[in-house]
């Protein structure tokens, strides 16, 4: 008497083939999707925390300085006025 049967056998080597070969294009996938997004990354010029923090505290300092010297010109001309 048979205990297994050789088509449900061939079946289930199938299918465990069938994931091994699922498995594998799924890594594959995942390294070429990593590559492409590693290359796309290094082509942006991205700046660090740190950098964008340091500009900005740049341009804040800048308008902070173009603002007192904006108020000072004013006082200036102001003083100009009178005097003229």
């Amino acid at each position: 008497m048979q205990t297994r049967n050789k088509f449900l056998d061939d079946i289930s080597q199938l299918m465990t083939n069938a994931m091994g070969v699922a498995q594998g294009a799924k890594t594959e996938a995942e390294t070429a999707m990593k590559g492409m997004m590693e290359r796309w990354m290094a082509d942006r010029a991205f700046v660090t925390r740190e950098e964008f923090d340091a500009v900005q505290a740049m341009a804040r300092k800048a308008r902070e300085e173009n603002e007192a010297l904006a108020a000072r010109l004013a006082a200036l001309e102001a003083r100009l006025d009178q005097g003229a």
